[in-house]
């Protein structure tokens, strides 16, 4: 399986799709599926029963996953969308850097 160019806590920004030109963080990534939750962004609305979290039930509104590939993540220093490249650093480390700036990914 390659790797995900990101991952959980990146800023990144939606590129295509119904939520195009959003932008939030990444609250978790499904590796085997390629999608990723990010937050207040591609919201659906579920119905829920009551229960001890909601004891009203009712319509709550919820974070779909949405594919990798609609996501870009955001250049650390100019904030602006930015592709993802891998090199190693001084340690022999594989380090994620963003070829706009060339700014290191933490």
């Amino acid at each position: 399986m390659s790797k995900l160019h990101i991952k959980k806590g990146d800023q990144v920004q939606v590129i295509a799709g119904d939520s195009k030109g959003q932008t939030g963080k990444v609250l978790k990534v499904e590796v085997s599926k390629q999608r990723a939750i990010v937050e207040g962004v591609n919201l659906c609305k579920k119905a829920t029963k009551p229960n001890a979290q909601n004891p009203q039930g009712g319509i709550v509104e919820k974070e779909a996953p949405i594919h990798i590939s609609n996501l870009m993540l955001i250049d650390p220093k100019s904030g602006k969308p930015s592709k993802v490249g891998r090199k190693t650093d001084a340690k022999g480390k594989l380090v994620r850097f963003a070829k706009k700036s060339g700014e290191e990914i933490k």
